[in-house]
């Protein structure tokens, strides 16, 4: 006598689970091959997630994503901990229909996730290790207090300039601003009451906290520089005129496997130095750089472009033929590109830079 089993079992089947992320909350859109399942909301636990789909499709196959965003990548390495084929998507890079665009809220988005995963349009980003994620951040750390220390220097110039106090001669060069004799000048300031006083000493005594932040991230980065992780990369980048420790490590931390790029043009439209095109039958106009990009790659890289233009010959003669028939600042872009070429070229091939000579 055959027993009938009320066992449900998803073995060999695809499940698709796509979910917009917020610090409370996720709601989660669940697909079958077939049909749509369900959208809910949840909180914000992969275990949950794991838990749910466990229980309701059991033997199955499941597939996850999201959009990269506050959050990090740790939902994606916990999902893929607990056997979820978890990836992250750039939000740029999932189709969106018109409705979707000027009719947005959460299920929408979760739904839009789930079924383009489904359908297989979505291309995931790079994930970066757990190490490479720590060493990033560091590196971001110390640009977050450069930034906010030109905000207190602004602050104080903001602060002389307001009760009409003006910088000696003796400071007049740029180098000896913030110099420690330029401090200790700022220190002495007579003001005609104690509030006066209180409100430039604030200013002071916070620069002086954020200089000496900055001066101990520096030397920890210099520490991780020398690790048998980024040693011989980040001296290799240096041989490339206009590229220093600092800058190194950015390119390095941000960018992790050169390899993952395919081409220059990859790296090039990673970094944010692509130009925008609007092309018609026969009239084509090329615009400005893209807006997408990673804004702080594309400045390190821009900026060593600038020293780099004075100090390669190869480089330096570009330059100045771009600058025949346009704008200084738009010249230094096309600089920025050859130097991301030569910059993959070192670390896909393991060899240090040459200066060519011009002749």
């Amino acid at each position: 006598m055959q027993t009938q089993s009320n066992k449900i079992d998803f073995n060999g089947q695809n499940i698709y689970v796509g979910f917009d992320v917020h610090l409370k909350s996720w709601t989660v859109t669940i697909m079958t091959e077939k049909l749509t399942h369900k959208t809910f909301s949840q909180p914000p636990k992969p275990e949950v997630l794991h838990q749910y789909l466990a229980k309701t499709f059991p033997g199955g196959t499941y597939h996850s994503a999201y959009e990269a965003g506050f959050c990090g990548y740790w939902i994606h390495n916990k999902l893929t901990e607990l056997g979820i084929h978890s990836i992250v998507v750039n939000p740029a890079d999932i189709p969106t229909t018109e409705k979707e665009k000027v009719q947005k809220t959460d299920p929408r988005d979760s739904k839009k996730i789930a079924r383009s995963l489904r359908n297989g349009d979505l291309i995931p980003i790079h994930v970066p290790s757990i190490k490479t994620l720590e060493d990033r951040g560091l590196v971001r750390t110390r640009g977050t207090l450069v930034k906010d220390m030109t905000r207190y220097k602004n602050r104080i110039k903001s602060f002389l300039y307001f009760h009409g106090i003006e910088i000696p001669e003796t400071f007049s060069a740029s180098g000896s601003h913030w110099s420690n004799r330029f401090m200790k000048w700022l220190e002495d300031i007579p003001m005609p009451t104690s509030s006066g006083k209180a409100s430039l000493n604030v200013l002071l005594t916070q620069s002086k906290n954020l200089r000496a932040s900055i001066l101990q991230v520096t030397k920890q980065i210099r520490e991780v520089a020398e690790t048998d992780c980024y040693e011989k990369q980040q001296k290799l980048l240096r041989s490339i005129p206009g590229i220093g420790l600092l800058t190194a490590m950015i390119i390095l931390t941000e960018i992790e496997i050169i390899n993952r790029f395919a081409n220059e043009d990859q790296l090039c439209n990673f970094i944010g130095l692509v130009p925008s095109t609007n092309s018609s039958g026969d009239k084509e106009v090329i615009g400005e750089i893209t807006p997408r990009g990673h804004s702080a790659l594309r400045s390190a890289v821009i900026e060593s472009a600038w020293v780099a233009a004075r100090l390669d010959p190869a480089l330096n003669k570009s330059y100045h033929d771009y600058c025949k028939r346009m704008e200084p600042n738009k010249a230094i872009i096309r600089i920025a590109r050859k130097l991301t070429r030569r910059i993959r070229f070192v670390l896909k091939n393991n060899q240090p830079y040459v200066c060519s000579v011009v002749r």
